[in-house]
């Protein structure tokens, strides 16, 4: 495609009209109010990145598995560091954004004080152009008005009587007629050709302007186009930043062992390793606990002919576990 450039195609035919290059200067306008809509987006983004960094810090410091131990312990300690570092490291992409924000302000500043000076000659030549150019047509009405003075009175001189006297009045006035004719064409000359100097000055200041303008306008979009890129380079390292910090937690993650934790908290909280004996039923009256536990479906008569006892078995320890009746025909009680 055939590179195109704006002092080629923003002329106007009439020598006073600026259309054409107040359309060069709404471009370069609306490019400078894209410039700064980049760099408000660009700090917001950055605000949102600060706060979102120092709500995660705040988080990582409150309690995460304070009552936990061993390895998982260590695995959610590891988390917190890790999220505490994912949310530095925000903080870090927030600064990054400003500084890029930063260039971008700084490279508008520049751009709109170079367009200023020139924008400010360009008018300055617009407002001679307009004004030579009145000068000029309002000279040439001068003459022209001028040269039908001199006509008029050149006719009436032929129309004339023989009346000397008064042929001398008419020669006299054509002959100022002419003077005035002639004064006039000389200042319209003048005023036409002032106003080619002007114009041929301003042309050569509109082209110059439109080649700032045009370099102007490649420079700006390059730098929107790498500042976006640049910002989404940022944005996709800090993804690659975190994922590697939370594969840390992972790689923690995959070292908790569960049989180990739970073989740390026995080793370390065991209270023993023999349940309690079981409570059994003691007879008031015989001093024998029911091999059972419940009580006689029926009350023993008061006067009781006795057995003797059986001895007690001795069990591991100082507990006393009293033997049960093998015989399941024998009864304490006899009748």
């Amino acid at each position: 495609m055939e590179n195109l450039h704006l002092k080629d195609f923003f002329w106007n035919i009439d020598l006073t009209c600026t259309g054409g290059y107040d359309t060069i200067i709404q471009y370069l306008n609306d490019g400078r109010r894209t410039c700064k809509e980049l760099e408000d987006f660009m700090k917001a983004r950055a605000s949102i990145e600060e706060k979102y960094a120092k709500d995660l810090i705040g988080l990582s410091k409150k309690v995460c598995g304070h009552n936990e131990m061993n390895t998982l312990k260590r695995s959610l300690d590891v988390f917190k560091l890790q999220t505490e570092r994912v949310s530095l490291s925000h903080l870090h992409l927030a600064q990054s954004m400003r500084e890029e924000a930063k260039k971008l302000e700084d490279f508008r500043e520049k751009q709109k004080e170079a367009r200023k000076r020139i924008e400010q000659h360009i008018d300055t030549l617009h407002k001679q152009k307009s004004a030579q150019f009145k000068k000029a047509m309002d000279s040439k009405k001068v003459y022209e008005q001028k040269c039908r003075d001199k006509e008029e009175a050149d006719q009436n001189v032929n129309r004339s009587t023989n009346n000397p006297k008064h042929m001398d009045k008419l020669c006299s006035k054509a002959q100022q007629a002419k003077q005035n004719a002639e004064e006039a064409d000389r200042l319209y000359q003048q005023n036409v050709t002032t106003l080619g100097k002007i114009r041929d000055e301003w042309l050569k200041e509109h082209i110059k302007a439109c080649e700032v303008f045009e370099k102007q306008s490649v420079e700006r979009i390059n730098f929107l186009r790498n500042a976006v890129w640049t910002h989404l380079n940022q944005l996709s390292q800090q993804c690659v930043t975190s994922d590697e910090l939370y594969e840390e937690v992972r790689k923690s993650l995959e070292q908790c062992d569960v049989q180990e934790d739970i073989g740390h908290f026995i080793n370390l909280r065991r209270t023993g390793d023999k349940p309690p004996a079981p409570v059994l039923y003691e007879n008031f009256y015989i001093g024998l606990r029911s091999p059972t536990g419940a009580p006689p479906t029926r009350l023993p008569p008061l006067i009781l002919r006795r057995g003797p006892l059986p001895e007690p078995a001795q069990g591991s320890g100082d507990d006393v576990m009293y033997s049960t009746v093998q015989d399941t025909g024998y009864s304490v009680i006899q009748y």
